[in-house]
């Protein structure tokens, strides 16, 4: 059994999803989460109440803005003084036409790499500075099967700020292990949350499904499991790889 022994892990987006999936399995596992939410406190603090109050922290930032990124780190800093991972799982899957006027589409797409990479990037950039005061650290970036295969002609954005996350991640491990920072990449497929929901409503679930060898889209429980387990940091020399969850559908 993972043992994440008493360690503190920010998880940004860890309200709903795959992040609240993750939350529930560190704490599990013997962890304490700060649970980042961007506006729905409701489910944040449902959550907490689930898994315990005392083994939570919830703070609210919009990662859209500077600032409040860098609040993010302070605060969740401040909660016991240190953090053993960085887990950036926040993100956004947003319709952004080619097709757009300029203005609109460019609007588009900084918004995406803002929310989905650059906040990622100046999260990374806070815990490789504290985790090189501590000793070490471990960084999840949970990115997409997107990264790889590019992402349909409306969310081009979106594949490309996931491109980014995975040359994020490997640059840091690269960079730091010697320091015994350690970064990782998760890229799931269609994974059953509500950010998927509009797709898995028009194209139905089991439709879906067809698209991978297991014959199902992934649970958000599946890619919590691998988060958590990453974050054990019990397989150090793995730093800099992605774990792929598609069901077979890309083998690399």
């Amino acid at each position: 059994m993972i043992d994440l022994n008493d360690k503190i892990v920010l998880v940004t987006g860890g309200s709903r999803g795959i992040g609240a999936a993750s939350v529930r399995k560190i704490v599990a596992a013997g962890g304490r989460a700060i649970v980042h939410f961007g506006s729905n406190k409701a489910a944040a603090e449902t959550l907490a109440e689930e898994v315990g109050p005392d083994s939570v922290h919830l703070i609210q930032a919009d990662l859209r803005f500077v600032d409040q990124t860098e609040r993010l780190w302070q605060d969740a800093l401040a909660w016991c003084g240190h953090i053993d991972v960085l887990v950036n799982n926040a993100g956004i899957y947003e319709v952004c036409s080619p097709d757009w006027e300029l203005d609109e589409w460019l609007a588009g797409w900084e918004r995406t790499l803002r929310i989905n990479l650059v906040s990622a990037a100046q999260l990374c950039r806070s815990a490789v500075a504290h985790f090189r005061e501590r000793g070490g650290g471990i960084i999840v970036n949970v990115s997409s099967r997107a990264a790889h295969r590019g992402d349909d002609f409306l969310h081009q954005q979106y594949g490309a700020s996931k491109a980014g996350m995975l040359a994020l991640n490997r640059s840091i491990a690269r960079s730091c292990a010697k320091e015994n920072i350690l970064a990782y990449g998760v890229a799931p497929g269609f994974v059953d949350t509500d950010m998927a929901s509009g797709v898995i409503a028009e194209r139905g679930r089991e439709e879906l499904g067809k698209m991978y060898p297991t014959g199902k889209i992934i649970p958000p429980e599946e890619v919590a499991s691998v988060i958590v387990f990453l974050a054990s940091g019990i397989a150090p020399q793995t730093t800099g790889n992605t774990i792929d969850l598609s069901g077979g559908a890309d083998v690399r």
